[in-house]
């Protein structure tokens, strides 16, 4: 016999972890929340700097690759997703950006009414315990706590005055208004430890009778009433089950897992569904469209002086050194994790806004979270915000178990290309600034041998990767190819909804788990504020 909640939440990442904990505040609904992975009870994803530990666990991470890219030389690219208590706030790079006001006032321009700047913000501040209090556009008491970097690095501090040689002003507020500028990120870090979705939003709420999390649930789809979802299926230790909702089932899945259940169930591209033998529900066309990711680019440069993290890790003395230090104070390379500091500004003709986004490590691996050079090293990583090139990703079988198709179609768009060739050019200029002229010893990648425009383009195709930020394919609107309303309510279908950054009509302009926080913060209140209306009507 199948159980009975008023929601499910499918998916404890970044936003199913704050829906579960508003859904069930006062106590009223029961909330059953599923999570594929285990607990997060593994120490290294409560330290900062686990995150090389985390990139390709196992049991913590779902381990994805795109199919061949087309236009990146037919690699299939690695897509590391969180998988556990926390998803992918339980092993990101722990940043903390909102992305641009502009990002949202256009969210709204497109007809979704609710979700400009001015209407967001109160969400963003409501979320957030900013370690440096509350503020006209922070907040002080949050669940999340967001916290500076402590400590002056000399590595980094030599690239902020780089910079301003370059006309980019320091900055220490990324997320105040105005994104331009160049200086330290701050990080979802309290006391040196990792802030994940799982910490500050389940972790006050697991004792409440109304909340059940289950862990090691993998959905495999949901339970349709002709066009209301009224359940979902899942698999725990092999045994195959299921849970009703009174209210509504709602999607976190992340914009992978989100339009592959949807698909699943029979909510999709027709042609998809019955290519693979899956009974329609609903003709939904853009399920697993619209598909955005930021593509970076990461310049590697040898460094002259013996001050970054690789010197730290190379020895036994120097990881103990750090070590301590971590434990004493909470701060060093083991409390920041692997990107310091980060740079917004503009490389393309007519942007009013910044179109790229640096991180800037003290740290170089041939690959992100692989082993450390065993030279001084650091990393220049560079993106384009809000590319124009946009993929697909589908069902490749009606097995549940079979992870999607991805193709995300980098470098499709004209733009996307000369924005790829500009940020590098752009991140070498930098690095040739007299602020930095004692610092870099020489270029390790590209390197010297790649010099023109059309060299630059084929080190990126051949060397660009996923910065982590996957959205867009459930994207909210009123077109022929929008998933959900404004409200986030799939169309067509009642009792469901999407919430996760599949929502996104565009890509934000930086990190995504701070607006992930944001958007299930609002759409806690909005499901909430429903389920009141419907009662009364009733």
């Amino acid at each position: 016999m199948s159980e009975q909640v008023e929601y499910i939440v499918v998916g404890a990442g970044s936003a199913g972890c704050v829906l579960a904990n508003r859904l069930s505040a006062d106590g009223r609904n029961k909330v059953l929340l599923l999570e594929a992975g285990p607990k997060d009870n593994y120490l290294w994803i409560h330290i900062p700097i686990g995150y090389g530990k985390t990139m390709f666990h196992k049991a913590y991470n779902w381990g994805f690759y795109t199919d061949p890219e087309a236009n990146m030389k037919d690699r299939r690219i690695y897509w590391p997703r969180g998988r556990g208590l926390g998803g992918s706030s339980s092993i990101n790079g722990l940043i903390f950006i909102r992305g641009q006001r502009e990002d949202y006032d256009h969210w709204a321009q497109l007809g979704n009414t609710g979700w400009d700047w001015n209407s967001i913000l109160p969400y963003f501040i409501k979320s957030e315990h900013n370690s440096r209090g509350a503020s006209a556009t922070h907040g002080g008491s949050g669940p999340l706590w967001s916290s500076d970097i402590v400590e002056k690095n000399e590595l980094m501090e030599a690239i902020i005055r780089g910079a301003s040689e370059l006309g980019v002003p320091r900055t220490n507020d990324f997320n105040g208004g105005d994104q331009e500028g160049v200086g330290y990120f701050q990080l979802f870090t309290h006391n040196g430890w990792r802030i994940s979705s799982a910490v500050a939003y389940l972790k006050p709420a697991k004792g409440r009778s109304n909340l059940r999390i289950e862990t090691d649930a993998q959905a495999t789809g949901l339970i349709m009433q002709g066009k209301r979802a009224v359940g979902v299926r899942y698999i725990q230790n092999g045994v195959v089950k299921e849970a009703r909702a009174a209210r509504e089932v709602i999607l976190s899945a992340g914009a992978l897992q989100s339009p592959q259940l949807l698909q699943l169930s029979g909510i999709g591209p027709v042609p998809l569904l019955q290519r693979h033998g899956i009974d329609v529900v609903h003709d939904l066309p853009g399920v697993g469209r619209n598909l955005q990711d930021h593509l970076q680019f990461r310049l590697m440069f040898r460094v002259s002086k013996p001050i970054t993290t690789n010197d730290d890790l190379r020895s036994l003395a120097g990881q103990a050194r750090i070590g301590l230090k971590w434990l004493m104070k909470g701060t060093g390379p083991l409390g920041i994790g692997i990107n310091q500091g980060g740079l917004f500004t503009r490389v393309l003709p007519g942007s009013t806004s910044p179109d790229i986004q640096f991180h800037f490590s003290t740290l170089s691996a041939d690959m992100a979270g692989g082993k450390p050079h065993d030279w001084s090293g650091c990393t220049f990583s560079v993106c384009q915000l809000r590319p124009e090139s946009r993929g697909v990703v589908d069902i490749k079988s009606a097995d549940p178990l079979e992870p999607p198709s991805m193709r995300p179609n980098y470098l499709a768009a004209e733009t996307d290309r000369i924005c790829a060739v500009e940020s590098i050019k752009y991140a070498r200029r930098l690095a040739a600034t007299d602020a930095l002229k004692d610092y870099i010893a020489g270029e390790y990648k590209p390197g010297a041998l790649v010099q023109s425009d059309d060299e630059i383009l084929d080190f990126a195709r051949g060397n660009g990767a996923t910065i982590f930020h996957p959205s867009g394919t459930c994207k909210m609107g009123s077109d022929p190819m929008a998933v959900t309303d404004a409200r986030l309510r799939v169309h067509g279908i009642d009792g469901l909804r999407v919430v996760d950054c599949s929502i996104m009509p565009t890509l934000v302009s930086g990190n995504t788990h701070a607006p992930a926080v944001m958007i299930a913060e609002k759409a806690s209140d909005m499901i909430l504020a429903d389920s009141k209306e419907s009662s009364m009507a009733a």
